[in-house]
């Protein structure tokens, strides 16, 4: 369903469960990076009314995924931490040539966003089958379908407001490009490192 070329080594779930106050920070933060994205969208492409309806209450379904994994983290004793720096969406960002053409600078930006729910989708899969602590196992596994509804989201406007076979192409290499990425990652407690 997902479409990824590469899968999570298993090990990334022990460096995940040794630093689990890092992860989940890392977590809370891309859960408010992809709200402030999706209303980023909203103001660049704010005659696009279905895609605004959307997108805003994506918005806010981020923004209560970060209070969730905020009040977890509250609730074990942990301090949402700095933010993290991930390469991954700045590497992602890289495949697409920057252009000053509105309609495939929002193609690229929706393709991106597929990608990066795709991969916490993928990611909180591997941690909802894998890890110990059965409580944080079932927290993953419920965001998991919300997850993945995004990564359609996205990919049904990129759909949209192109042609679906130049979109369709555009995909592909971007998940090749993607697992090329991934093959050196695993090795951080971070939701896409």
């Amino acid at each position: 369903m997902l479409g990824l070329k590469s899968d999570t080594n298993k090990n990334w779930v022990k460096i995940a469960e040794e630093n689990l106050e890092k992860l989940l920070t890392d977590h809370a933060y891309a859960e408010q990076k992809a709200a402030g994205a999706a209303v980023s969208l909203i103001i660049n492409y704010s005659e696009e009314t279905e895609m605004v309806q959307k997108l805003s209450a994506h918005a806010i379904e981020e923004m209560e995924h970060f209070k969730m994994v905020h009040d977890l983290m509250v609730s074990r004793g942990m301090t949402l931490g700095r933010d993290q720096k991930s390469n991954y969406v700045k590497h992602l960002t890289k495949f697409f040539p920057k252009t000053k053409d509105r309609q495939e600078a929002l193609i690229s930006r929706l393709l991106i966003a597929a990608l990066i729910e795709a991969r916490s989708c993928e990611r909180f899969k591997v941690l909802s089958d894998n890890l110990k602590d059965k409580e944080l196992a079932t927290f993953f596994r419920g965001l998991l379908e919300s997850e993945a509804g995004h990564h359609t989201m996205f990919l049904k406007f990129a759909r949209q407001y192109q042609d679906r076979t130049i979109v369709n192409e555009k995909w592909d290499k971007l998940l090749s490009y993607e697992a090329e990425y991934m093959q050196e990652m695993g090795k951080k407690p971070l939701v896409h490192g």
